[in-house]
């Protein structure tokens, strides 16, 4: 019971790290433009979407997948302000908005996501953890 705890405790750390290092990532890198195409915004939500997405369907845990979001959405936050030297790494225009708002409905979608699919067959329902 107590290592139980204590590995679940552990992935909880671990999930925050990570989508602390996903969220810096994206946060650094949303603004890249290849022309008019927001690379850097598609690519950074594309990774925090696989991201979550990876946590919750490898650990079966919303509360993994929430500490991952948490990683992400406050290293945005930590960033994204004026730093001491007066830099802005998001300047309000719009890829900035984007970014700063996809980042919680991703992880809203990814922790909200039903944990069972029930496919009814001839011979009656199945459930996922069969």
């Amino acid at each position: 019971m107590r290592s139980a705890l204590f590995a679940r405790i552990a992935t909880w750390v671990v999930a925050f790290l990570v989508g602390a290092v996903y969220g810096l990532a994206g946060t650094v890198s949303h603004a890249y433009e290849l022309g008019w195409f927001p690379l850097g915004l598609v690519l950074a939500v594309i990774g925090s979407a696989a991201l979550l997405a990876a946590v919750r369907l490898l650990t079966l845990d919303r509360w993994a997948t929430l500490a991952t979001g948490f990683g992400m959405m406050i290293a945005t936050l930590v960033v994204s302000g004026t730093g001491p030297g007066g830099s802005v790494i998001v300047p309000q225009s719009m890829l900035g908005v984007v970014w700063t708002i996809a980042v919680p409905l991703l992880v809203a979608v990814a922790v909200a996501w039903p944990e069972r699919l029930h496919v009814t067959r001839p011979d009656g329902p199945v459930s996922a953890d069969r």
